[in-house]
């Protein structure tokens, strides 16, 4: 009996003396290579948006305080699949009829090409133009920009080959503070200036509008401002 107990307390105490192995809970891990890879890849997001959002917040409106100008730029816009003027585009043109109408420039220069569909974005708006009051004489089409860079750039090029130097843009005010950001590093005087839009639109869908206006700035920001470089 002396020999088994003895042998009893041997292996117990052998049992006390091997290494525990503390269980880790699968809760207290760290955040592994591909959760460090999101994080991040989601802070550069975020910060990136934050940058366009203040970058349009601040965008200015203006570097000029003169009230008249050499032409009226109007930022192009797809027309429909069958070729006729959309709400945006006839509230583009009738503020720039109504601003040539005031005195503000003689002249319009319209600015877009087929870049969404096979039709031409200032032939449409001319069309719009004409049929407003605006003689053709007046009206200067620019057909081959296909965004809003090329639409600044390419109009900014006409306005030098005639020697002018003064501009008014037109947009809807979704658009104005990347087109102010594009024109703002163009050798132009110039001012924006906002088309009121014809229809009232759904909280969704100018969230929508701002958040894709939003985006498009990240891409000049990061990307266009140098890779679209204008040389007028």
């Amino acid at each position: 009996m002396v020999k088994t107990g003895s042998s009893w307390q041997s292996r117990r105490y052998a049992a006390s003396r091997r290494p525990r192995h503390r269980r880790t809970r699968k809760g207290k891990r760290g955040i592994g290579w591909r959760g460090r890879v999101v994080l991040a890849g989601g802070l550069a997001v975020l910060s990136l948006l934050c940058w366009a959002v203040i970058a349009r917040a601040v965008a200015p409106r203006f570097n000029t305080d003169q009230s008249r100008f050499d032409a009226i730029i109007v930022l192009g816009d797809p027309a429909d699949s069958d070729g006729n003027p959309t709400p945006v585009q006839i509230s583009r043109i009738t503020e720039a009829v109504h601003e040539y109408e005031r005195n503000v420039a003689p002249r319009l220069i319209l600015t877009g090409g087929a870049a969404h569909n096979r039709f031409v974005e200032a032939r449409v708006m001319a069309q719009v133009a004409e049929a407003q009051g605006i003689p053709a004489s007046a009206i200067i089409e620019e057909p081959l920009a296909m965004n809003t860079i090329q639409n600044a750039c390419y109009a900014t090029r006409i306005v030098k080959a005639h020697g002018w130097n003064s501009v008014e843009v037109i947009s809807n005010s979704f658009q104005l503070p990347r087109a102010a950001l594009i024109f703002s590093h163009l050798p132009l005087k110039w001012r924006v200036h906002a088309a009121p839009s014809f229809a009232p639109k759904s909280r969704i869908y100018q969230a929508a509008v701002h958040a894709l206006e939003t985006v498009k700035t990240v891409h000049y920001l990061i990307y266009g401002e140098w890779a679209e470089h204008c040389q007028p």
